[in-house]
C-alpha cells in the first residue's frame, strides 16, 4: 500500500542518513521498520496492567508549555513520585518517576504526547514483580 507523509526536510534528511548508514535497502523498508517499532512500543504500553513502576523522559520547549505541564503533573500526582528537570538551552529535558495504576500512567503518557511543544516521550516501565526486597 502506498501512502504520503509530510515531514520537515531536516527530519527526512536525518532519517535518510540513518537508514543508509545502517545499510537498509530502501527508504520504504526503513519506514516499515520504524512503523513496526512504533506500534510494538504502543502495544507494550497498552499491555501493562495493575501496579507499575515507570520512568518517563521527554523534551519540550520550556516557554511554550511550562504552565500547562505543571497542571498536568498536578493532575497526576497520584502516580508521579518525583521529577527531575534539566535546561538544555531553548528546550528542557524532564524525567518523571511514576508508581501506580498502569491505566493512570498510560493516560499521563498520552496526555504528554498530545502537547505540540513536547518533542518525544519515552517510557521505561516495569510491572510490579512482587517479592522484591
Amino acid at each position: 500500500m502506498r501512502t504520503t507523509v509530510n515531514l520537515p526536510e531536516e527530519d527526512l534528511a536525518a532519517f535518510d542518513e540513518v537508514w543508509e548508514a545502517e545499510g537498509i535497502d530502501s527508504r520504504s523498508r526503513a519506514v516499515r521498520e520504524a512503523v513496526k517499532e512504533y506500534t510494538e512500543a504502543h502495544a507494550r504500553l497498552e499491555s501493562l496492567t495493575g501496579e507499575v513502576t515507570a520512568v518517563l523522559a521527554f523534551d519540550y520547549a520550556h516557554h511554550e508549555i511550562i504552565g500547562a505541564l505543571h497542571d498536568v503533573q498536578h493532575d497526576y500526582q497520584d502516580v508521579i513520585q518525583s521529577t527531575s528537570h534539566a535546561h538544555q538551552g531553548e528546550w528542557c529535558l524532564e524525567t518523571v518517576f511514576c508508581r501506580g495504576d498502569a491505566e493512570r500512567v498510560r493516560e499521563l503518557v498520552y496526555e504528554l504526547r498530545d502537547f505540540d511543544a513536547v518533542g518525544r516521550v519515552k517510557t521505561l516501565s516495569l510491572a510490579d514483580g512482587g517479592g522484591r526486597e
